[in-house]
């Protein structure tokens, strides 16, 4: 029998903090400067609402992966 215990992004970011704004910013600022810029440009907001919806999935999967690997590496600390 496994025991989840969720890791939260304030404990994420204290451990390592350039990684996940990386992770989490980096794309939620592209895809903001993506939706400005079709805005300025008069480009179609399907196209970059696209790519922000895209951008913002990468952000997900790449903390919770990021996340994993944190617990991952907390668990064989514990066990060393």
């Amino acid at each position: 029998m496994s025991v989840r215990q969720s890791l939260s992004l304030v404990e994420l970011f204290r451990a390592t903090p350039a990684k996940t704004a990386l992770l989490m910013i980096g794309p939620l600022a592209l895809a903001a400067g993506q939706l400005g810029n079709s805005y300025v440009n008069g480009v179609s907001p399907l196209v970059s609402s696209a790519f922000a919806v895209v951008m913002l999935a990468f952000a997900v999967v790449a903390t919770r992966h990021h996340a994993a690997e944190h617990r991952r590496r907390q668990l064989e600390a514990e066990l060393s």
